[in-house]
Parts: C-alpha cells; sequence; structure tokens
C-alpha cells in the first residue's frame, strides 16, 4: 500500500494504491464516500488487493477529509461533476499505465456520493464495469452520458433506506444504460440502511448485507476483467 501521485490535466493529484501479493491483477478505482479520501475507503483499496486486484483511489478532496456530516456534505455539493469525471478518466489511464494492471480496461466501485461517480465512471473513461453502493446523484449538472455503455456493465447496491429518494433515479438509470446496449443489476437488501458497508461507522453497518454486496461485487469485476 503506498501513496501515488499521477497528472491530471497538468497536475500532481494524490491517490492510495495497493497491489496484489501475486504483483498484478485487474485495475479498480476505488471512488471515495463524501467524507474524502478516509481510512475507511483505503481500507477498501487494500480489501481489493487482498481479492487480486490492483486497486487505487483518487483524493477528489485534494486532502480534505471531515467525520462532519454538514461539512461532508458542503464538501460534495462544491464538487463538480466535470471535474470528478476528469480524475476519473485520469485514474482509469494511470492504473492501465502501471505493468501490475493486466487488460484493456478497468472496474470502479464507489459509495454513496462515490457510487454515483462509480456509475458515471463508464461514460468518461477506460471504465468498463462499475459497482455503485447505495448512489447518490444530487449535482444539478450531473448528466451521464449514458450511450456510452454500449458493451460495459453496472452493479447496483441499493439500500432500502434510500427507496424513496434516490430508488426511481436508480431504476432510470439501469434502464437507460440496457437501452444503450450495457447491462444494469439491482441487488435490494432488505431492511438495509444507507452506507450499510461502512464498518468504521457502527451505527449503520450491517454485516450481513456488507458481505453479500462484497461477495457479489468481487464476482462481477472477477468475471468482467480478465
Amino acid at each position: 500500500m503506498s501513496a501515488v501521485a499521477m497528472d491530471v490535466q497538468g497536475a500532481p493529484v494524490e491517490g492510495y494504491l495497493a497491489i496484489p501479493e501475486s504483483g498484478s491483477g485487474p485495475g479498480v478505482l476505488v471512488i471515495q464516500e463524501w467524507w474524502g479520501l478516509v481510512p475507511h475507503i483505503k481500507s477498501v483499496v487494500e480489501r481489493l488487493a487482498d481479492a487480486g486486484f490492483v486497486a487505487m483511489a483518487v483524493d477528489h478532496y485534494r486532502g480534505v477529509e471531515t467525520t462532519e456530516p454538514d461539512e461532508a456534505q458542503k464538501l460534495m455539493m462544491g464538487l463538480k461533476v466535470d471535474a470528478a469525471a476528469t480524475d476519473i478518466a485520469a485514474g482509469a489511464d494511470y492504473l492501465l499505465s502501471r505493468d501490475e494492471v493486466f487488460g484493456a480496461s478497468v472496474g470502479s466501485i464507489g459509495f454513496c456520493m462515490g457510487g454515483g461517480l462509480s456509475l458515471l465512471a463508464p461514460t468518461v473513461g477506460a471504465v468498463s464495469s462499475a459497482v455503485a453502493f447505495y448512489p447518490a446523484m444530487p449535482w444539478p449538472d450531473y448528466h451521464p452520458d449514458w450511450g456510452n455503455y454500449a458493451g460495459k456493465a453496472a452493479l447496483i447496491h441499493k439500500a432500502e433506506s434510500d427507496e424513496d429518494h434516490a430508488g426511481p433515479r436508480i431504476s432510470e438509470y439501469a434502464e437507460a444504460i440496457r437501452a444503450a446496449g450495457g447491462e444494469a443489476s439491482i441487488f435490494d437488501y432488505p431492511d438495509s440502511v444507507h452506507a450499510f458497508f461502512n464498518d468504521d461507522r457502527p451505527e449503520v453497518f450491517q454485516p450481513e448485507n456488507a458481505a453479500a454486496a462484497w461477495q457479489r461485487s468481487i464476482d462481477f469485476l472477477a468475471a468482467r476483467l480478465r
């Protein structure tokens, strides 16, 4: 595990990288929640490496982290979708430039804010397979070109507590992906709450749902990134 720097439109941007013990594997981008590139996201990078992937998270907030929900919301709403898309495309290119990464494309996996950006990822860069945990898409400028999903795929883990506000948009986006010739699968988790995967937050962490969603994600990425 190590900090790395990549070029994003001529400026250095930090990321957190982990390489499997085998020394090589398919690449996966990990996209942060609204808290920033916090220890939980770094642990996801490491878990993916343990599962055989070369994984990396890009620091979309450029070093800023928080544990306060109000501040996290401000940071999320201050993030420009175009800028995040540029980071994602650069991160995918960086992974593919590394000798440890094999394949012609990479995957993405994101949580909450990062889930929304993970769904965006196949429309903006060399990402062919996206995993989105309880995606949030709150930005006025969030308008992915779903037509770019032809031949690509998304796996969405939906939280029951999000159904009223995010559920209709998730269904709409999944249909748009399918209409474009892509694949979209949605999994529902009974009695699940938003952020059920985050084991750094005991007030929301749901071990059984987290384990089921993680295994589905690993199986999906392993099957598609060869």
